[in-house]
């Protein structure tokens, strides 16, 4: 019965290529991690070191910018948070640690100084008057 089909004989294996030594392969794992170590986590740990000492040295009467844009100088200093006042009468607690930068002495009086000569404000137009409520003229005349 052979006739039809014709006998399987094994072949020889072909040889095997060397093994890689088990350091080879790590190298370029090695190298990317060394990359993102120099490139981003050292500069990372840098600029968190900084800002821990920056944030350690605040004291009442720096003048300092909050992480939300607040332009103010400070007038209380807790353990977790400062009072900062951003105008005149107006104070505003904010945690320590959302203070961006120390500005330099005399930034809050020069912005203070422009005042409302800001870009969004049209000139020589005055807002319109809000119409009085009964309520408010009343409380209006006791105060007189």
């Amino acid at each position: 019965m052979n006739f039809f089909i014709s006998n399987a004989w094994a072949q020889d294996a072909p040889a095997a290529a060397p093994p890689e030594p088990g350091l080879m392969g790590f190298v370029p794992l090695i190298i990317i991690f060394v990359l993102f170590y120099f490139l981003l986590i050292r500069p990372q740990m840098k600029r968190a070191k900084e800002h821990r000492k920056m944030v350690e040295a605040l004291s009442k009467g720096d003048e300092v910018v909050s992480n939300g844009g607040l332009l103010g100088r400070i007038t209380a200093v807790d353990d977790n948070f400062v009072t900062m006042e951003v105008a005149d009468g107006v104070r505003v607690k904010i945690q320590r640690n959302m203070i961006a930068s120390v500005m330099p002495r005399g930034t809050v009086k020069s912005i203070g100084k422009e005042g409302g000569k800001g870009k969004g404000k049209a000139k020589g137009k005055e807002a319109p008057a809000a119409e009085e409520t009964p309520a408010l003229e009343e409380k209006k005349q006791e105060e007189k």
